[in-house]
């Protein structure tokens, strides 16, 4: 009886390694090709070519800056504390590899499909800050902390908003699991329902994410580059890949809580013929686009705007919406789990 309980176990572990591994290697290379991506449509936007040297239309330019980034020297500054310099770009860019286990890319596709992901996704895109914070104390540079100081209130500033729009998305489904929240969604995407919403999670997305025009942590006009003004090599290729790999959290974030996750717009065919992890794939793909098309079209905002964004219009404005969504689904008796 022990040897087969080891036995599931250790089958048990296998299996959940390798659906790991399914995520995670084709997250990498979409993380590796969206800074390829987002190249090409900058240029497109600003009427030049982009990438088109290495290998063909450019599509090798990404495994160029790779090797570029892991052969240069890792240059650590005599004064900073060495294990948290290290540490703080590991851990902003494996947060964001580890907070897709509970992302659903069909009916039950997920390594762990728990019944509270929404906040395992809550607090996972919070702990992020934490590396930010971690890289701008342990360069031992003013720039740096001054950078990593914005970046925590910024991250912490536009998590209640994205707290408050969730909360709404939750109260409208009445349940913490994601492909619940999906499945709430066949009949209307909530982004229609609760369109506001849906552009207070976008631009709180960007906040979040440090995205222009909201990239205030990394002005280099008053911070010289930011948080990692002081990192090289491989240690600033994985601050890098880690602001990539966000994007693409908060634009799986997005589809599952307003584009209906895998589901395809309308429920008929030829619509239905498409797999659902497709469809899932390429809302993500759109939600990524239109973060780099924003970041090709607005200018930087100032810190204190970008404060008053966050506390002033959209905090006010999303407990405000989701106040009136509990009051209309009281009134209506559209609850999830009261009785007419």
């Amino acid at each position: 009886m022990q040897h087969f309980f080891l036995d599931t176990t250790l089958g048990l572990v296998i299996l959940t390694a390798l659906e790991a591994l399914a995520m995670l290697v084709p997250l990498l290379i979409g993380v590796a090709y969206l800074t390829y991506a987002e190249r090409k449509v900058l240029a497109a936007i600003q009427l030049r070519r982009g990438p088109n040297t290495v290998g063909p239309f450019g599509l090798l330019q990404a495994f160029a800056d790779a090797i570029k980034m892991i052969t240069k020297e890792t240059i650590i500054p005599s004064g900073a504390n060495r294990a948290l310099f290290l540490l703080a770009p590991v851990l902003s860019f494996g947060l964001a590899m580890t907070a897709w286990a509970v992302i659903p890319t069909n009916n039950h596709w997920a390594v762990a499909d728990i019944n509270v992901g929404i906040l395992y996704l809550f607090a996972i895109s919070s702990l992020g800050v934490y590396g930010i914070l971690i890289a701008g104390w342990a360069s031992n540079s003013k720039y740096a902390f001054m950078g990593g100081l914005r970046s925590a209130a910024q991250m912490v500033s536009y998590e209640v908003s994205i707290g408050l729009v969730m909360v709404s998305v939750l109260l409208a489904v009445g349940s913490l699991n994601l492909n619940d929240i999906v499945l709430a969604q066949r009949h209307v995407w909530f982004a229609l329902p609760m369109f506001p919403m849906f552009v207070v999670f976008f631009i709180s997305a960007l906040a979040e994410t440090n995205r222009a025009p909201f990239d205030l942590p990394e002005g280099e006009s008053e911070l010289v580059a930011g948080f990692f003004v002081e990192y090289s090599s491989l240690s600033f290729g994985l601050f890098f890949l880690g602001e990539y790999a966000n994007m693409f959290l908060m634009s799986g974030m997005t589809t599952i809580l307003f584009l209906g996750g895998w589901l395809p717009p309308v429920g008929i065919a030829p619509f239905t013929w498409i797999p659902g992890p497709l469809w899932f794939i390429a809302k993500i793909l759109f939600v990524l686009f239109v973060f780099i098309w924003v970041r090709g079209t607005f200018p930087r905002y100032r810190y204190d705007q970008l404060m008053r964004l966050g506390w002033k219009v959209f905090l006010p404005f999303s407990l405000a919406w989701m106040v009136l969504t509990a009051g209309f689904l009281m009134a209506t008796g559209l609850l999830p789990g009261t009785v007419r």
